[in-house]
């Protein structure tokens, strides 16, 4: 792989990852990121499975478990605050629960590989740049020309990866279609911010709460202060008509998106009002429609996909596929080397199974999280608080080993012996 010119776009987490293990191959990779800075905001989110793997090949475990998301479980409360059912860590980062042994907060974590990667004579970024068109020669043989948006002069690449999240505005280019084209719908969208004010008491555990409509509401303790909270509604009937209205107050912007949530959760009871009065004055403010992107192949000619542009939608494991994803790819490109093509075809193959697999909705996934009735969300209250009672839950944990432990059960080769 050496001398392989290689430009990566997007800087948060697929995008660092990516340049550490194509720079460690022995490639020379530019990434570029749209926003000017590094974005050091957002929700929490987890590493599990082979994920882990991945973290300890980087080196990376020590400082990921040095920024820990502060909550030791989660509660599950009605709308007086008394929790029904209660799930905690398990202690063992080897055997991980429904609440991770390695949260930590997207922006935390897109910093630890920014700051593994920054100093690296292969490695370059650029802030406040993004890709313009893409030019394939000959669709696998020859470089890639591209020519960017707000300065960089046209430049020709051996490989180009886009990193730029499930709304890929490079998908579109290398591809040849729209933003929209491969989105699957889940119905869903979420909401993430922090609230200055502690609405917890310093409770080290998180609580969450699900009204009538499939709204669903969580809090837990920000490691900065205050609390970090989400928002997430499930609509039932068309999408086109049950996510209608959130699609057109996120076109209109931030402020048209927080209206429509204090709207949509008014009287919705708990601490609701208190959390929405806390995202009005909210300054990371986030929020996106949740869907899978689905692709019969993760490349075209020279350009490839990494992560949630590629494979978005793996309920809880999204972060995980990005680390194994960014892994796979220099791997097989320097598995084979010289040929280019073969590498990028074994890495669609490697991953397939692995994307397939992690993007199968659970059954009644909706049902449980977000029940559409107050009938509805008794009954799963019953049945939760009776399987947390009972410690079911923990005979759960064990027969997902595969999701909540860490291990390899698709079979991912370790590259570095190759």
């Amino acid at each position: 792989m050496s001398g392989l010119k290689v430009l990566v776009v997007g800087a948060s987490i697929a995008g660092p990852a990516t340049a550490y293990w194509l720079a460690k191959a022995g490639a020379s990779v530019t990434v570029i990121e749209r926003f000017n800075d590094l974005r050091t905001n957002g929700q929490a989110v987890d590493i599990r499975s082979v994920g882990v793997t991945v973290m300890r090949k980087m080196g990376i475990e020590a400082a990921v478990r040095a920024k820990p998301v502060t909550i030791e479980g989660l509660s599950f409360v009605g709308p007086n605050g008394k929790p029904y059912a209660t799930i905690n860590r398990t202690g063992n980062p080897e055997q991980q629960s429904l609440v991770s042994e390695y949260e930590i907060l997207r922006g935390d974590l897109s910093l630890i590989l920014f700051d593994l990667t920054k100093h690296n004579d292969r490695v370059k970024y650029v802030f406040g740049e993004q890709v313009a068109s893409i030019q394939q020669h000959g669709h696998s043989e020859g470089p890639v020309t591209i020519e960017f948006q707000h300065g960089l002069p046209t430049a020709e690449f051996d490989l180009v990866v886009a990193c730029d999240g499930a709304t890929s505005r490079t998908r579109a280019l290398g591809l040849g279609c729209s933003v929209r084209d491969y989105m699957h719908p889940t119905n869903c969208w979420a909401a993430y911010l922090s609230t200055k004010d502690d609405l917890l008491g310093k409770s080290n555990l998180g609580h969450a709460y699900s009204a009538p409509g499939g709204r669903w509401v969580a809090i837990g303790q920000n490691p900065g202060g205050g609390n970090l909270a989400t928002f997430m509604k499930y609509s039932v009937g068309d999408e086109n008509t049950a996510m209608a209205p959130f699609r057109e107050a996120l076109k209109q912007g931030a402020d048209a998106v927080k209206e429509y949530i204090s709207t949509t959760y008014q009287g919705a009871g708990w601490m609701c009002d208190d959390i929405i009065k806390g995202m009005m004055d909210a300054e990371d403010f986030y929020a996106s429609e949740i869907v899978q992107i689905k692709l019969s192949s993760l490349y075209n000619g020279r350009f490839v996909l990494v992560g949630d542009a590629g494979y978005a939608g793996a309920a809880g494991a999204g972060t995980s596929l990005a680390l194994v994803g960014a892994y796979v790819l220099a791997g097989e490109i320097k598995r084979h080397r010289g040929d280019l093509t073969a590498g990028l075809a074994a890495y669609n193959k490697r991953m397939r199974p692995m994307i397939d697999d992690l993007q199968k909705t659970p059954p009644l996934l909706s049902t449980i999280l977000a029940p559409q009735t107050a009938w509805g969300i008794w009954v799963r209250n019953a049945i939760f608080g009776f399987v947390c009672w009972t410690r079911i839950i923990e005979v759960a944990h064990r027969l997902f080993s595969g999701v909540f432990s860490v291990g390899d059960k698709y079979g991912i080769p370790d590259y570095d012996e190759d």
